[in-house]
């Protein structure tokens, strides 16, 4: 079996990973979690979000075969998603967010804060473009970052304030419209192609 590493898409898909799981922008609400039950398990909830994204990286096409749908098609209904993940981003809205959890175990934070539904549809619309193996890569820097994150929530929080956060929310919500757009013409062509 060749690999096919490509730095490139390594960074791209990473960044596309980063800021759709938009963990700097879920410190509010881990915060809010970690003072309603104490303590929160960052390591089994990076592990167990790691686990959910490669086992849909690999799975999640056999379900749309089974379904009827391919890849392409999947890939620009994740565009629109991610677009409008973007979008909230950007203008600082809230078109559709999942009720703040009760608990914090696996449940909230592996799934769906981190592995959401935004995030599983990145991957298959990754998968479409890019080869496995640079979207594994790009899972496996968005855990450790993400396990970082959770560690130390409270002291980014005070560091970068909430300007800072919003900051850093709105330059990754243009990128990752500009990649929405990119996905979607690249799987729209490749539809009309067939």
């Amino acid at each position: 079996m060749a690999f096919h590493f490509n730095f490139r898409e390594i960074v791209t898909a990473s960044m596309v990973l980063f800021a759709v799981i938009d963990i700097l922008g879920s410190i509010p609400i881990i915060i809010g979690l970690r003072n309603k039950v104490g303590h929160i398990q960052s390591e089994k909830a990076s592990i167990v979000a790691a686990c959910i994204m490669i086992a849909f990286l690999f799975l999640g096409e056999e379900i749309l075969h089974l379904i009827g749908i391919d890849v392409n098609s999947f890939a620009v209904a994740g565009a629109f998603v991610i677009f409008f993940l973007a979008l909230e981003m950007v203008l600082g809205i809230s078109l559709y967010k999942n009720d703040e959890p009760e608990s914090a175990s696996i449940v909230p934070i592996a799934f769906p804060l981190i592995a959401g539904a935004g995030t599983l549809t990145s991957l298959l619309s990754l998968r479409a473009e890019y080869h496995v193996e640079n979207i594994i890569i790009a899972i496996l820097v968005n855990i450790i970052f993400v396990f970082m994150v959770l560690k130390s929530s409270i002291k980014l929080e005070r560091k970068l304030g909430k300007n800072g956060l919003n900051i850093i929310r709105k330059v990754f919500g243009v990128i990752l419209m500009a990649i929405a757009v990119k996905l979607f013409v690249t799987n729209i062509n490749e539809l009309f192609n067939h």
